[in-house]
């Protein structure tokens, strides 16, 4: 498809490095040259210095024959300024990053349906739901949810105390009676999706699927399942703090924010009365421990400085709290923290990336079994993708054993009728499902991909 992208900040970049990871024909906009110049020098792709919203511009850049315009400049209001002139010009879809907190779920259905914008997406949100989704269920280290929650993805990390290392998984079944499915691990940096002979090890990280309950269940089995925290302790107070607080509190938490910026803690104690605000440096030792860190149930480190939130991170984990998270925006770094000992990163390069991509598969095949749902899992190497099952799809009621799946590729769950199914060989696919497909080192845009 042809995509063109306005706005090269860090969404921009996310955002076209995942559409050219696809094969798409990516179109670059921003005003500032040195933007630019760094999208060119990593990129193949066209690359126009200017206003997105410029009717000059996008007629350079062919808008009339563009199937997705994506306005992601630092303007919420240009941002759908451009995707309005864009749909005039002839734009068959517009998607427009909306972040300004008071554009709220009515405003914004409004307007997304008033200027005929396809999608509005706001990655500081779904970054905080992220972390609020780890928060309710603090033994993972990541958590994804399909089908309006009816079905899970946790990852956890096997520790040397774990008492499944050495296990095979078809053991494991027959040890822990249980609805779940262990559907990927990532060793160092090898994906594998196991069958019943792989042998758990210590550093692994596993991806499991099931009904929430049933997660919980076999957690409690296996002697590591946490209580939801209570007392969460903020570093930044940007919007991803403010969106994450505004969770917590409505569940109940209590919550303490810290931030270095004057006018920004008394926005915060305006928006959040129920939190408590300090004004002062997060990296301060002292006035982390003053202020209560130990006695915390969960750390969470959203500056907009990476080495600053690793930092601060190690050292709360050295504190004994229980729940540390940690965002990373550069993967180098990301990769650095987990080695480091940081359990629980959150990158929303992968979030956007999603996002990005499960869209863009979506409207490249508006009539196969679409991707509803799409994330990056194990450092971006997995995909979970969740798939609408079309009337027509042509390998129904065909038991899974049957099915001549391509390599590094597993049904791991099918919802029917709000019913959550860990499917065995003899489970078939129907019109009208849910299905959960694992997919490593492939890119899967229909549910027929799966097969050979």
């Amino acid at each position: 498809m042809k995509i063109i992208v306005t706005g090269c900040g860090k969404t921009g970049v996310a955002a076209i490095e995942s559409l050219v990871s696809e094969g798409h024909d990516v179109i670059a906009i921003d005003n500032r040259l040195e933007a630019i110049e760094e999208i060119r020098d990593i990129y193949d792709i066209m690359c126009l210095c200017s206003n997105g919203a410029d009717y000059n511009t996008l007629t350079e850049a062919g808008i009339e024959e563009a199937d997705m315009f994506i306005a992601v400049t630092g303007s919420d209001e240009l941002n759908m300024l451009s995707c309005i002139i864009a749909k005039k010009m002839g734009a068959k879809h517009t998607v427009a990053r909306v972040r300004n907190p008071e554009y709220n779920d009515k405003s914004l259905g409004y307007i997304k349906q008033q200027i005929e914008l396809s999608l509005i997406f706001n990655p500081e949100y779904l970054v905080a739901q992220e972390i609020f989704n780890i928060l309710k269920f603090p033994a993972a280290v990541n958590v994804e949810t399909f089908s309006r929650r009816n079905f899970e993805m946790a990852e956890l990390l096997l520790r040397d105390n774990s008492p499944i290392i050495g296990m095979k998984l078809s053991d494991l079944r027959k040890k822990f009676q249980a609805n779940y499915l262990i559907c990927v691990v990532q060793r160092e940096d090898k994906v594998f999706i196991p069958d019943g002979n792989f042998v758990l090890e210590s550093g692994d990280r596993i991806g499991i699927t099931a009904d929430p309950a049933e997660i919980q269940k076999l957690l409690k089995m296996l002697g590591i399942l946490q209580k939801s925290v209570r007392d969460v302790m903020i570093l930044g107070g940007g919007r991803i703090a403010y969106y994450l607080s505004k969770m917590l509190i409505g569940s109940g938490n209590t919550v303490k924010i810290i931030d270095s910026n004057r006018a920004r803690c008394e926005t915060l104690s305006d928006l959040l009365p129920k939190a408590r605000i300090i004004c002062g440096d997060g990296a301060d030792r002292e006035l982390l421990l003053s202020e209560g860190l130990t006695a915390s149930d969960s750390f969470v480190a959203l500056t907009g400085m990476d080495e600053e939130n690793i930092l601060v991170s190690i050292f709360a984990s050295s504190k004994q709290v229980k729940k540390v998270i940690a965002k990373v925006n550069g993967v180098e770094l990301s990769d650095m923290a987990e080695k480091l000992g940081l359990d629980c990163v959150v990158t929303p390069k992968q979030t956007v990336s999603g996002i990005i991509s499960r869209y863009a598969r979506a409207v490249a095949n508006s009539a196969g079994s679409n991707v509803e749902t799409l994330y990056k899992l194990m450092d971006g190497k997995v995909e979970a993708a969740e798939f609408n099952v079309a009337v027509d799809f042509e390998y129904q009621n065909i038991p899974l054993k049957d099915l001549k799946l391509k390599e590094n590729i597993l049904v791991s769950g099918i919802i029917r009728r709000r019913k959550a199914i860990i499917p065995s060989g003899d489970e078939v696919i129907k019109a009208g499902d849910k299905v959960i497909v694992i997919a490593a080192n492939t890119v899967l845009n229909d549910l027929s991909d799966i097969m050979r």
